[in-house]
């Protein structure tokens, strides 16, 4: 009768009793009990008009959970791994040692790399209400973490739960572009992308005021919250009368992958316009350089990027290394010989990327080495040199041919994909307070290919 009328969200005392009614639970791994009423007698029972016990009046605790387990009554420390510290020194801080200790980091090493624990990375120490720690919990990422459960000897990775969405972002530049994208609330990793995406054609290094970028990106979120940016599907830059699209596309049957512009051509078979992101040049090619250490004339064939040391320096294209070395002027430095015409050259870096020796075969976008000021340098910054046809040139003016675009085979699928993205990107304007003068450019959005 009771079951009954706890169905009906009530039940009817008559007498005084002691009701230890509990029930136990098992969620998500952790074992806990609630208690609805105990030790009462029938004056003391909440009861409604008509003399029934009203059960909304008993406080039920609500299960609390992180790392999929019950932590209610358990108490939780949270630090972050020192420089030094190995898995050993963890497990012994817990208290586990000889035989316990080496289950454990058996178990371990069997679903991770142990090597790859980092400082820094956050920890969990989860312990029962005798002070004993029965879970540690490992964050390498916010994707997924490592549960070690020390009752029972089990180490087990544990991947949250993710999900994409697609947005837009739109801007017109007034100052920089990472201020004006930061000041829109746009992340630095989207910036980033959005280089990474328009890198052939766009160069970072003269943007003018008005210029406008519009891009379609995949948002990730881990378990409701925003955990990174993923793919830039499509990106639209304009400078001046200039526009530049990159579009993202993939089929895997015909092994075709990567940016190509509104046209089908891929963006990534010429060379780089930079070889340092978030860099600034501090001087140009010039022929009639005074050279700022040697205090007399000297041509300048190569363009200085200015940036912290060690930054990471990229090859423009891909090739095959030729030269990495040290000289008194050069300081350390790296070339690259990419086809019959062109080499390029780096020079002043801190260090050479580990494996960039002659011989080495490099990819376009590859880190061949680090920003510094070795050599004849009052600063950190890479001296880029770019030969044509065994002469040095101004980089920055070559009129490079276009790439052939994708086959005749390919185009319909690629077409599919790209007027989906040319309509989103026409349909992400920039914010209304900037101004008007986009309206012709938008016309030309509304009739690209």
């Amino acid at each position: 009768m009771l079951g009954a009328k706890l169905k009906q969200g009530y039940a009817r005392v008559r007498k005084p009793f002691l009701i230890g009614l509990a029930s136990s639970f098992l969620i998500a791994g952790g074992v806990g009990t609630f208690v609805l009423f105990s030790a009462a007698t029938d004056n003391e029972l909440p009861r409604n008009a008509v003399g029934e016990v009203q059960l909304s009046h008993f406080s039920v605790q609500e299960p609390t959970l992180r790392w999929g387990l019950v932590v209610n009554e358990l108490t939780i420390e949270e630090r972050e791994i020192q420089s030094g510290e190995t898995l050993s020194d963890l497990l012994t801080r817990i208290g586990l040692t000889g035989e316990s200790q080496q289950r454990m980091i058996a178990a371990a090493g069997a679903v991770m790399n142990l090597q790859a624990m980092r400082a820094g990375k956050p920890y969990a120490l989860l312990s029962d209400a005798t002070g004993t720690v029965t879970h540690f919990i490992y964050e390498p990422s916010i994707f997924s973490f490592y549960h070690f459960d020390l009752r029972q000897g089990t180490v087990t990775e544990v991947e949250r739960e993710t999900s994409t969405q697609v947005q837009t972002a739109a801007g017109i530049i007034d100052g920089s572009l990472w201020q004006n994208m930061a000041t829109n609330g746009h992340s630095y990793e989207l910036i980033d992308k959005m280089e990474d995406a328009l890198q052939w054609t766009v160069d970072f290094h003269h943007l003018q005021k008005g210029d406008e970028y519009r891009l379609v990106y995949d948002q990730k979120y881990v378990e409701g919250a925003a955990a990174g940016v993923g793919d830039v599907q499509a990106a639209y830059y304009r400078t001046g009368d200039v526009i530049h699209y990159a579009i993202y596309y993939r089929n895997d049957s015909t092994g075709f992958k990567g940016y190509y512009n509104e046209e089908g051509r891929p963006m990534n078979s010429g060379f780089l316009k930079s070889p340092v992101k978030y860099s600034r040049i501090s001087s140009h090619y010039n022929l009639n350089r005074l050279h700022p250490i040697l205090k007399r004339r000297r041509p300048h064939y190569g363009t200085d990027y200015a940036a912290p040391y060690g930054t990471p320096i990229y090859a423009v294209g891909a090739g095959t290394v030729t030269q990495a070395s040290y000289t008194k002027g050069n300081g350390r430095y790296v070339r690259i010989k990419h086809d019959e015409r062109h080499q390029t050259q780096y020079l002043h870096m801190q260090n050479i990327a580990r494996g960039i020796r002659p011989g080495t075969h490099v990819a376009q976008g590859q880190v061949i080495g680090y920003v510094g000021s070795t050599g004849l340098a009052t600063g950190p910054h890479v001296c880029f040199r770019f030969w044509q046809n065994g002469r040095q040139v101004n980089h920055l003016r070559l009129q490079l041919p276009p790439a052939e675009p994708l086959p005749d085979s390919e185009m319909p699928a690629f077409q599919l994909i790209r007027d989906e993205m040319l309509a989103r990107l026409r349909d992400t304007a920039p914010p209304s307070q900037l101004s008007s003068e986009t309206t012709s450019e938008t016309e030309q959005l509304n009739t690209a290919p």
